[in-house]
């Protein structure tokens, strides 16, 4: 179900809004003195332009006609410099207009990726990843050419055509009006155009949306595709939605190549008029010639803003939706954040602390020396659902004392993996509340909370760059921290040998290593921090019999004497867990110990039995076979 913030991609705005004109002129604030210093070459540029067919002019009627060749050299040679002029100074509006687009880019792809690392997961179930790439890369680029080819652009365009009018007005205005009367026609055909071209812009960014996501879908998945051997099923659908997004594009197409052949007619029309009308005035004696030509020129230099008018009219309106849809997420608030009184948990220099306590506004229960009435974790009445109509979780509620492990388990969709993630708060309650060392989650300073609560996933994410960036990611971390993390993990032996340790360049995802590798890197991540709570979600599951000997190594080091709650389909991974919570139906059905779960004959019990434990029905720990 789409955002609602993003489903205004239905609903775009015209080629020019004011509020979001606005708004980009608001985003380029760091850089209005390169704004100011290009509109202030528009006038000199338009001077030197509208100079050029009144030279003409004058060469024409006082030296031409005359015989008087000396006069018409020297104002040749003001002809020539005043082109080298023009030249100049429009090779200086270039490079400035295209350096403010590149830095209004960078500083709203800047904060566009600042804001999506601040939005809760909840916002990304409901967004495709490739969707909100084309915000970031191909909106952001689009508002771009709003400044280089859109609203400077235009304001170049609206002092030269004031100045042609003035000068036009100025020469002769019974000609200027007989250039003119062809106006009204040609903002007829411009508004019809744009009515019907404006659909045709909102279908093309729609399509342009959808084929990105499909893209990075498939590209993500394409073991999957392979494996299946759906490559021509994918492939179809591919070629489906190009095609859609190609045929969206021609119809824009058409629209833009029919807007400006329209104004290529009508600036003919325009020009036989004058021609017809001066050529009368001519033979009354009532305009010379030069002043003729001139007028022509500067019809030429009328009619020419506008017969860009389409182009940048494209520009303008894939502007003003980019911005929409950009505007549009950055107002859209993260549902999750810190109180407004929590104490932030990094520098200002961007460097991450590694500091434990709690906010300093909570209260004085909730320091880490744990106090044994106050439960390290608590659960209390918690119902939660992703969607409105099905909840996970019903008035579920349960308690873990400071030090103790306690394993959940169930059948799939009991809501195990949920509650590990209400505890660091990537999903807030329905209702009820998970507390932290007896304080609210929604009372913890974000940051600080989810470096108590360490947290390892089944799906573990690696990133572009070496083994030890992976672990730390970007933590300043003391002398040996980074090989102590390691050596808890059981991770130390393989990455010591690789080629370069720690400075193992990764593959995508973690590619060049295996499972259980990435797994054991992830609870080493985990450890940087050395949380006081350490929540292992599935930690051993789809890894080989060596890997989950290592790894349940390496979770006996890491839990002893820490607050821990282990998830697992796999039972014989929790036996030695002090208590076991089986949740059922969105709450916890039983708890107690494997033994007595076990000589109980409940739900645990069955589930031992239908053989969730290891295949052949024991439980063992023992390492394997080397």
């Amino acid at each position: 179900m789409p955002d609602a913030h993003l489903e205004q991609d239905e609903v775009l705005g015209r080629a020019f809004d004011r509020r979001l004109a606005a708004r980009l002129w608001v985003a380029a604030r760091a850089h209005r003195p390169l704004l100011y210093a290009t509109l202030a070459l528009y006038p000199a540029i338009a001077l030197a332009e509208l100079s050029q067919p009144y030279l003409l002019k004058i060469a024409i009627d006082d030296h031409i006609l005359a015989g008087d060749w000396i006069g018409l050299s020297l104002t040749a040679a003001v002809y020539a410099a005043t082109l080298a002029v023009l030249y100049g100074l429009r090779m200086l509006e270039a490079y400035l207009m295209a350096l403010v687009g590149q830095r209004v880019t960078h500083d709203l792809r800047n904060a566009l990726f600042g804001h999506l690392l601040r939005l809760e997961a909840g916002f990304y179930d409901r967004n495709p990843v490739g969707r909100l790439m084309t915000r970031v890369l191909n909106d952001v680029e689009a508002v771009s050419e709003a400044f280089t080819s859109g609203l400077l652009a235009i304001a170049a365009d609206v002092i030269t055509l004031a100045g042609v009018v003035a000068v036009m007005l100025w020469m002769d205005w019974r000609l200027a009006l007989v250039t003119f009367a062809i106006v009204p026609v040609l903002g007829a055909a411009a508004a019809y155009f744009r009515i019907r071209a404006r659909d045709a812009y909102r279908q093309a960014r729609r399509r342009l949306a959808a084929l990105n996501a499909f893209l990075q879908e498939s590209l993500q998945g394409v073991a999957v595709i392979q494996l299946f051997a759906r490559e021509r099923h994918e492939h179809a659908i591919f070629r489906r939605l190009n095609r859609d997004y190609r045929r969206a594009m021609f119809s824009s197409t058409i629209f833009e190549a029919t807007l400006y052949a329209s104004v290529e007619a009508l600036g003919a029309v325009a020009l036989a008029l004058l021609i017809w009308y001066g050529g009368g005035q001519i033979g009354a004696g009532a305009l010379s010639f030069g002043a003729l030509v001139a007028f022509i020129q500067y019809t030429n230099r009328f009619f020419l803003p506008i017969r860009d008018l389409g182009a940048k009219y494209t520009v303008m309106q894939s502007a003003m939706a980019s911005a929409e849809r950009i505007f549009g997420l950055l107002e859209r608030p993260p549902a999750i954040v810190s109180p407004a009184d929590g104490n932030t948990a990094d520098r200002a220099d961007g460097a991450t602390t590694l500091s434990l306590r709690p906010p300093t506004s909570l209260p004085d229960h909730a320091a880490p020396a744990t106090i044994k009435s106050v439960p390290a974790i608590e659960f209390s009445s918690v119902s939660f659902s992703y969607t409105d109509d099905a909840f996970v979780l019903r008035d579920c509620s349960f308690r873990v004392a400071a030090g103790e492990h306690v394993a959940l388990v169930g059948a799939t969709g009991e809501g195990k993996s949920t509650c590990a993630r209400l505890l660091i708060r990537a999903y807030d309650v329905t209702r009820g509340r998970v507390l932290v060392d007896g304080v609210d989650v929604r009372e913890w300073d974000l940051a600080r909370l989810r470096r108590r609560v360490g947290t390892v996933f089944q799906d573990t994410v690696l990133f572009a760059g070496t083994v030890a960036d992976n672990v730390t990611l970007g933590a300043a971390l003391p002398p040996g921290a980074l090989a102590r993390a390691l050596d808890t993990a059981r991770a130390r032996d393989f990455v010591e040998a690789l080629p370069r340790g720690v400075e193992e360049p990764l593959g995508e995802r973690g590619a060049n290593l295996s499972h259980g590798q990435r797994q054991l890197l992830a609870i080493a991540r985990a450890l940087v921090y050395n949380p006081a709570i350490l929540v292992l979600d599935e930690a051993t599951s789809s890894v080989d019999p060596e890997s989950e000997w290592r790894i349940r190594e390496a979770m006996q080091r890491l839990l002893a004497g820490r607050t821990s709650i282990t998830i697992a389909h796999r039972l014989s991974t929790v036996q030695r867990a002090d208590r076991i919570l089986v949740l059922h139906r969105g709450r916890v059905h039983e708890e107690g110990t494997h033994a007595a779960l076990v000589r109980g004959g409940g739900l645990y019990a069955r589930l031992w039995e239908l053989g969730l434990a290891a295949p052949d029905g024991t439980a063992s720990n023992a390492a394997p076979a080397r």
